[in-house]
C-alpha cells in the first residue's frame, strides 16, 4: 500500500497507540465537516463530456476532494469542471499529474475510447483506484489486462455503466432464478446507435483547422500519428477503430449487461456477424475498413451456466434494426425501451423479459407469460441519488479498500465487467474480421475472414482463422504501449 492510501488508517493507528483524544470533527468545524483526512483525493483524466458528472458525482456534492483536473483541451465543456472545482489543478498529461500529484488516491477515466487502458494502466501502477467508462478498454487484451492488473495492485475498480447499479435489476434477476420465465435459450439486443457519421470515409487531415487550444499529439495517445483531423473530437471519434469502438463499445455495456449479470454468462464459444453495406457506386460496396459500419447483426453463442441452464444464443443489430415484435407482447406495446429504440428481449419456453437500455434511462422491466400473466415494473423510476450512486458507492469502496464490503457489493468492478467487456468487444472482432480481404486471381477481392469464428476464450484466441485475432489487440504508437 502506498502512503497516500494508508494515511487515514495511520493518524487513526497512531492517535490510539499515544493515547491521544481525538474531538470530534462536528465540534472542531461545525455539524457536517468533514476532516480533510477523512476526504478522498480525486482527479479527473478527461474533464469534459461523461466525465463532467463522472467526476462531479464521485465528488459526493463536495464530500470529497477534487484536486486534480487532466484535459486535453479546456476551451469546451471541461471547462464545466474547472468552473465546478476551482481549486483544482489543471493538466493536459494524465502522466505528468500522476507523477506530481503524489497525494491522489482516485481518478475517473472519462477519455475516448482509445486512451482508457493507457490512462487507467498509469494510474493503477501506481496504485490508484480507478472509475474508467465503458467500455473499460479499446481491445480485448487490454480488458484482460486491466482486470489482472487491479487484483495485482488491489485497487478499488468500477467501470462506467451505470445501470449495473440499478436496483430493478432485481426484479429481472428474480423472474430468472425464480423460473418464472422458464428457460431462457434466446436473447434479443438491439439499439439505435450509431447516432454519430458512421460507414462513410474517414475525413480528411488539416492540420490549419486544429484549434489552439487542443493538444492533438496527446488526444491520439496510443492511436498512430497522423494530422489534425476535423471532426473528431470531441465525440465523432465514435464511429473509427483506431480511437472508438462503434455502437457496441457505446452502449453494448449498457445493454449486454443485461442478460450477461442476469444469467451468468461467461465468454462466448463463438461469434459471426453481418454487416449493412452502402452503395455510392451501382455493384460496388464502398469499403471502408479503418471504420466502424453503418449496422450490423452479430450473433455470440454461450455455454450453458447455472441460471441460464442451457446454451444461450445472443443477437445484437445496430443502426436502427430491430428484432422482430414477438406475439406475446401486444401490437401497439413497444419492445425494450421507448419507442422500441432499444432493448433486450430474454426468451424463455414460459415467456419473455422485456427490457430497455440500462444507462441513466427507465429501465422499465416487463415480463410476459404465455399463460397470458404479466407483470411490469415502474415506469418512471425513482432516482434519489445521481446515475444510481454508482460513482458514490465506489468512492465508498475506495475509502473501505480493497476486498472489503463495500468493494464486493460493487457491481460493475472489473472482475465483473472485464469479462463483460471482452464480450462486447467479441462482437467488433467479428466486425473486423468480416472486412478482412485479399486480391484474387481474377482482380477481385476474396473475404476469407467471412465465417463463424470459434473463440477461445480463457487464452484469448480465435482457433479457427488465425488472421482474426489480429483484433485481439492493437498497434501502439512508440511511446504508448501497454
Amino acid at each position: 500500500m502506498s502512503s497516500h492510501k494508508s494515511r487515514r488508517s495511520f493518524i487513526k493507528k497512531t492517535a490510539v497507540g499515544a493515547g491521544i483524544f481525538i474531538v470530534p470533527r462536528n465540534v472542531l468545524g461545525g455539524p457536517g465537516y468533514i476532516s480533510p483526512s477523512d476526504q478522498l483525493n480525486l482527479a479527473a483524466i478527461g474533464s469534459g463530456g461523461k466525465g463532467i458528472s463522472d467526476i462531479a458525482n464521485a465528488s459526493v456534492n463536495g464530500r470529497e476532494r477534487v484536486s486534480a483536473l487532466c484535459d486535453v483541451d479546456f476551451s469546451g465543456s471541461a471547462s464545466r469542471s474547472v468552473k465546478r472545482f476551482p481549486n483544482a489543478k489543471l493538466y493536459s498529461d494524465f502522466r505528468k499529474m500522476l507523477d506530481k500529484e503524489k497525494d491522489i488516491d482516485a481518478v475517473t477515466i472519462s477519455t475516448p475510447d482509445h486512451v482508457h487502458a493507457p490512462a487507467a494502466v498509469y494510474a493503477m501502477e501506481r496504485d490508484k483506484h480507478v472509475y474508467v467508462q465503458k467500455p473499460i478498454t479499446h481491445n480485448i487484451r487490454e480488458a484482460r489486462m486491466l482486470t489482472n492488473l487491479a487484483r495485482k495492485h488491489k485497487v478499488v475498480t468500477q467501470m462506467g455503466n451505470q445501470g449495473g447499479s440499478n436496483p430493478l435489476l432485481k426484479m429481472v434477476q428474480n423472474w430468472i432464478d425464480s423460473g418464472k420465465v422458464g428457460k431462457i435459450s434466446e436473447v434479443k439486443v438491439w439499439t439505435n446507435r450509431p447516432v454519430w457519421p458512421q460507414g462513410v470515409k474517414m475525413p480528411s487531415p488539416n492540420a490549419n483547422l486544429k484549434p489552439k487550444s487542443l493538444d492533438w499529439n496527446l488526444w491520439l495517445g496510443p492511436a498512430s500519428q497522423k494530422e489534425y483531423t476535423p471532426n473528431l473530437h470531441p465525440f465523432n471519434w465514435r464511429g473509427w477503430w483506431e480511437y472508438g469502438t462503434g455502437a457496441l463499445g457505446d452502449v453494448g455495456c449498457h445493454l449486454i449487461d443485461i442478460p450477461f449479470r442476469t444469467l451468468g454468462l461467461k465468454y462466448p464459444k463463438s461469434a459471426e456477424c453481418s454487416v449493412g453495406s452502402v452503395f455510392t457506386k451501382m455493384w460496388s460496396p464502398d469499403y471502408f475498413p479503418e471504420g466502424c459500419p453503418p449496422s450490423s447483426l452479430i450473433t455470440l453463442n454461450f455455454d450453458s451456466t447455472e441460471k441460464s441452464k442451457s446454451p444461450i444464443e445472443l443477437t445484437w443489430t445496430d443502426g436502427g434494426i430491430r428484432p422482430p415484435h414477438p406475439d406475446i407482447i401486444p401490437a401497439n406495446s413497444d419492445i425494450g425501451g421507448e419507442d422500441s429504440l432499444n432493448g433486450v428481449l430474454m426468451i424463455g419456453d414460459k415467456g419473455i423479459i422485456s427490457t430497455n437500455i440500462n444507462d441513466s434511462s427507465p429501465l422499465m422491466p416487463k415480463l410476459y407469460l404465455y399463460d397470458g400473466d404479466t407483470e411490469f415494473g415502474p415506469e418512471t423510476e425513482q432516482m434519489p441519488e445521481p446515475e444510481y450512486g454508482h460513482q458514490r458507492k465506489w468512492v465508498d469502496a475506495c475509502k473501505a479498500g480493497f476486498n472489503s464490503k463495500q468493494h464486493k457489493e460493487l457491481t460493475s468492478s472489473f472482475d465483473y465487467a472485464g469479462p463483460m467487456t471482452e464480450t462486447v468487444l467479441m462482437g467488433n472482432l467479428a466486425i473486423r474480421s468480416y472486412m478482412l480481404r485479399k486480391e484474387n486471381s481474377k482482380g477481385g477481392f476474396d473475404f476469407y475472414a467471412r465465417k463463424k469464428l470459434l473463440w477461445d476464450g480463457e487464452n484469448m484466441k480465435i482457433t479457427n482463422i488465425s488472421a482474426a485475432n489480429q483484433f485481439v489487440t492493437r498497434n501502439y504508437r512508440k511511446g504508448w504501449e501497454i
